[in-house]
């Protein structure tokens, strides 16, 4: 299917997994799980229409103050993906590269060992890019670059909006053309504040693990809809 235009960059926040498993009368963790496989078939639909960066909201610095039992089967699909040779055999094949923006603090040590493992493996990868925002927080993400920029004002240097940009955790996602977010809820909840200005915002009523290839087409054929000025 042809669109009138795409997102280079297209953000996905895939929210309502939870409250799918609570409808089915399933267990959290099947949620969650069938949402880490529902983004992956997601980034096969997005690749099938040459959308090459893409990122995904997996887990905020909020979500992390949720019941530790939560948290650890969150933890444990993570886990369980980071290993999963099928996943990283797909991103060498396309040669697409993980970029994981995170408060590395927050996650376990050996979770942090298994995500920079891939993300050595795929530096090289050019033909596309994932950017993996687990833990974190788009509060967090402007205050580190503001810490930062504090001590290089005390160093001398000028603080511009790109040398601000450059401090981000998030400083090597670009301006999100696109964002989608699931479940019907109707914010960002702090998505990414830098580079979210200009974004055009797509809502979906769908749970994610219900989200289908149909619905992206929509959303796409929605965007292409759309007139963006940038303020102009």
């Amino acid at each position: 299917m042809a669109f009138s235009s795409i997102p280079n960059s297209l953000a996905l926040i895939p929210d309502g997994n939870r409250r799918w498993a609570l409808s089915h009368k399933l267990s959290i963790l099947s949620g969650y799980s069938l949402g880490v496989k529902k983004f992956i078939e997601f980034s096969d639909w997005c690749y099938s229409y040459g959308i090459r960066n893409l990122t995904v909201w997996a887990l905020s610095s909020e979500n992390i103050k949720r019941s530790p039992n939560e948290v650890r089967t969150l933890f444990n699909i993570y886990r369980k993906a980071a290993k999963d040779k099928e996943i990283i055999a797909k991103l060498e094949e396309r040669q697409t590269r993980l970029n994981v923006i995170s408060n590395r603090k927050l996650l376990p040590r050996d979770l942090n060992e298994l995500l920079c493992s891939i993300e050595k493996r795929t530096e090289n990868n050019r033909n596309g890019v994932i950017n993996l925002l687990l833990g974190y927080g788009g509060k967090d993400d402007i205050l580190f670059a503001a810490k930062k920029a504090v001590g290089m004002v005390k160093k001398g240097y000028r603080i511009t909006a790109e040398a601000f940009r450059q401090s981000l955790l998030s400083y090597q996602v670009p301006e999100i053309d696109y964002i989608i977010r699931t479940s019907g809820e109707k914010r960002l909840s702090g998505f990414m504040p830098w580079q979210t200005s200009y974004s055009e915002l797509y809502f979906s009523d769908k749970l994610w693990p219900e989200f289908t290839k149909a619905d992206l087409r929509i959303a796409l054929a929605e965007y292409g809809k759309r007139s963006r000025r940038f303020g102009r």
